[in-house]
This record gives structure tokens, C-alpha cells and sequence, in this order.
């Protein structure tokens, strides 16, 4: 590991995307510390060294790498670019159009992603409108601080904030294109890593004065090893045997080779974790902004507040799964994968092309058929008509009806 390392400085052209990739973060953090014009940065460090953020603002806060809170000029970070990017990924399925440029290649590729970009523009807009008037009121933004965040609330200087926290939005969006084209790996999932990252000196280092040694390092070691399970679920993946049988084009023979399809084991990533933690900070925030005493708003505060609640838990984990489930039903397509296979002459063995294999994709990635999940299915046995010819057994939630010869699903 360490001798690549070394091959990777030793080569020109890796060793200037290296140092490309590297000078690109560190003007990222540096636009995470530059205050937005009209804020007081003062009173925005009393507030953080005082209070404790979480809920949404918090994981925002995170992927921003501690800019949100500072109201930086890089504040937004990444996020209104990742969820535009979920947003047109989801669309391409329900709008024909998207769906059009999606098969059209590299040309509707391109087209899709200026879509994001200006959809991009657009949520930076409306995010950084409700972030400076959540900053407007003390206490809103950073929980049990009374100190004016935007001491000059006039509409100027708000709508400056504004067109500031927009441009910087912007910068790293185009930030990030330029260490995929010119650098190393994803730019935006690099600068997502150097976000989250940035805080972790300072974060070990209060472990150590508060806890001691003992507690940095154990917290240090299941760090490493979290880390080393994310990657190595991260990484995992199931793979399809898939044979493609000889074709004659001419006088030249193609194809009968073996191959695999792979299915990754985490197909929809962080995504459901983000959806699962907004859609949940939600009923706290309908609390803070009508400081309501009902029954309602009670128990909101008491269950669905804390993360250590075991409420609030169930549902994460409940939201969690479903929104995997959702995600993956829609960006994985069983029917179009194996309806490619077919066009090319590939095959899995011992099943045959068409849909058939599309069920077989079903079963294994548990996607198809989302909306039909049921706590029983309905088979074939042997009181019914077809039960002396075949047995209909299977594992989807579909319904399975019989006809004189064999058993046929009917979606």
C-alpha cells in the first residue's frame, strides 16, 4: 500500500492531479471560514462555543464542514448540488423527456447535468433565503443563544447574504467539476470527505482533554474499524453470472463469453440516511417556529427530538429501509437490464431470457415489484387446477394464477 503511495508521486502526470485535488480543498476550507458579509463572527463563535446544534441544521453542518453554523460564504456546502442530482436522477423515471436524454448517451448526459446546475442555483436560492431569515431571530439557528447572529436585519444586507451564500454555491459546484476532470476521483464526493474531516482534529482532540488517553484511543480504534466495515459494505458486491452465446457476423464469430453483472451490496449509498434525518427534523421544526404547548407538540419534544429515544430510533431505522427500498426501485431497472442482456444475446444460466431473468433481478436486488409488498402470496397448490402439472412456488409479493399447463405471473 505504501510502495503504491510512493509510484503514485513518482508519476508526472498522477503526482499534478495529487497536488491539483490538494490545492482545491484547502481553497475549499478556506472559503468555509470566510464569514458572509453582514455577519457578526463574533457573536456566531460565543454562540457555537456555548450551545449544541443537532437535527437537521446539524448533519447540514457536517457535509458543510462546521460552515452552516459560521454562516460562511461556502454555508450551503454541497447539499443543494447532491439533492438536485437526487432530484433529476428520480425525475428521469417519471418525465419522458428526462428519461429520453438519459439513453441518448454522452449528449443527454450533458444536457441532465446542466439541468442540475441550474436546479442547483435555484435550491441555493431558496436555501439560503431560509437560512438567513432562520438567523435573523437569536436562538433560532443555534439553539439557547440569545446573541444577535445579523446585527443590520435590513433588506440590503439580507439580500446580499443572500447572492453571496448563491455565488459560493456555485464555486463549489464548479469546484468540484474541476477535480473530476482535472484531478482525482469524484469532486464531489471529495469535497464531501473533506468537509466531514475537517472536524475531526479538533472533535478527538476534546475527547482527549475531557475523557483522557484511554478513551481517545478506544474511540480512535472503533473509529478505524467502523471505517473499515463502511468500506468493506461499501465495496461489496453480488455478482450475476451472465454467458453470451455465439453469433455469426459474416465470417467472424462473436461473442460466447462469460461474464458477471455486478449488483452492489449498497446500491442507494448516504441517500437514505439524509431523506430518513430530514424527513424526521420535520414535526421538531413545526415545534420551534409556532412554540406551540399543545398535547401534539409535547410529544414531539419528547419523543422525536433526541436521538437516543427509542421512538425516534424505530423510525429512523423504519425510514431508513423504506427510503432504500424506494431509491433503489427507482434507479435500478430489472426489466431494462435484462431486456439489454436479450438484445446483445446474454443469458444467465439455467435462466431464460427475457422475463424471467428480469425476475430473477427482482428477487436479488429486492426491488422490483416495490409498490406490491405483502405479508403473503398466493400459490399455486395442489387443490388448483394445475397443481398435477406444476407447483407454483415463489418468493416475490405478485400474484401467481393457474392455467392448464403451466403456472403464469400476472403483474
Amino acid at each position: 500500500m505504501l510502495s503504491a503511495f510512493g509510484m503514485a508521486f513518482k508519476t508526472p502526470e498522477l503526482r499534478k492531479k495529487i497536488f491539483f485535488t490538494l490545492s482545491i480543498m484547502a481553497l475549499f476550507r478556506f472559503g468555509s471560514v470566510v464569514p458572509t458579509p453582514g455577519v457578526s463572527y463574533t457573536n456566531v463563535k460565543q454562540c457555537i462555543d456555548q450551545a449544541q446544534t443537532g437535527g437537521l441544521f446539524g448533519l447540514i453542518n457536517l457535509f458543510s464542514g462546521g460552515a452552516l453554523l459560521q454562516l460562511s460564504v461556502f454555508a450551503l456546502g454541497i447539499m443543494p448540488y447532491i439533492t438536485a442530482s437526487i432530484i433529476i436522477q428520480l425525475l428521469t423515471v417519471v418525465i419522458p423527456r428526462f428519461e429520453a436524454l438519459k439513453k441518448e448517451g454522452q449528449s443527454g448526459t450533458a444536457t441532465l447535468t446542466q439541468y442540475t446546475r441550474y436546479l442547483t442555483i435555484g435550491l441555493a436560492i431558496l436555501q439560503s433565503t431560509g437560512l438567513v431569515a432562520v438567523a435573523r431571530t437569536p436562538g433560532r439557528l443555534i439553539s439557547g443563544c440569545s446573541l444577535p447572529i445579523i446585527p443590520d436585519a435590513s433588506w440590503q444586507r439580507v439580500l446580499t447574504m443572500i447572492v453571496v451564500m448563491t455565488a459560493g454555491t456555485s464555486v463549489i459546484m464548479w469546484l468540484g467539476e474541476l477535480i473530476t476532470d482535472r484531478g482525482v476521483g469524484n469532486g464531489m464526493s471529495i469535497l464531501i470527505f473533506t468537509s466531514i474531516a475537517a472536524g475531526f482534529p479538533s472533535q478527538l482532540w476534546s475527547i482527549k482533554l475531557q475523557k483522557g488517553l484511554f478513551a481517545f484511543l478506544f474511540v480512535c480504534g472503533v473509529g478505524i474499524l467502523v471505517v473499515a466495515a463502511v468500506v468493506f459494505v461499501e465495496q461489496a458486491q453480488r455478482r450475476i453470472p451472465v454467458q453470451y452465446a455465439k453469433r455469426m457476423v459474416g465470417r467472424q464469430a462473436y461473442g460466447g463469453t462469460s461474464t458477471y453483472i455486478p449488483i452492489k451490496v449498497n446500491q442507494a449509498g448516504v441517500i437514505p440516511v439524509i431523506f430518513a434525518s430530514s424527513l424526521l427534523y420535520i414535526p421538531s421544526l413545526l415545534v420551534n417556529f409556532t412554540n406551540s404547548q399543545a398535547s401534539w407538540a409535547v410529544w414531539i419534544s419528547r419523543n422525536l427530538v433526541s436521538g437516543d429515544h427509542p421512538i425516534y430510533m424505530a423510525a429512523y431505522a423504519t425510514l431508513i429501509i423504506f427510503f432504500t427500498y424506494f431509491y433503489v426501485a427507482i434507479t435500478f431497472n430489472p426489466d431494462e437490464v435484462a431486456d439489454n442482456m436479450k438484445k446483445y444475446g446474454g443469458f444467465i444460466p439455467g435462466i431464460r431470457a427475457g422475463r424471467p431473468t428480469s425476475e430473477y433481478f427482482a428477487i436479488r436486488t429486492l426491488t422490483h415489484h416495490s409498490s406490491r409488498i405483502a405479508l403473503s402470496c398466493t400459490r399455486c397448490n395442489y387443490s388448483d387446477p394445475c397443481s398435477h402439472r406444476l407447483r407454483c412456488i415463489t418468493e416475490l409479493p405478485i400474484r401467481w394464477n393457474c392455467d392448464p399447463y403451466r403456472c403464469r405471473c400476472r403483474s
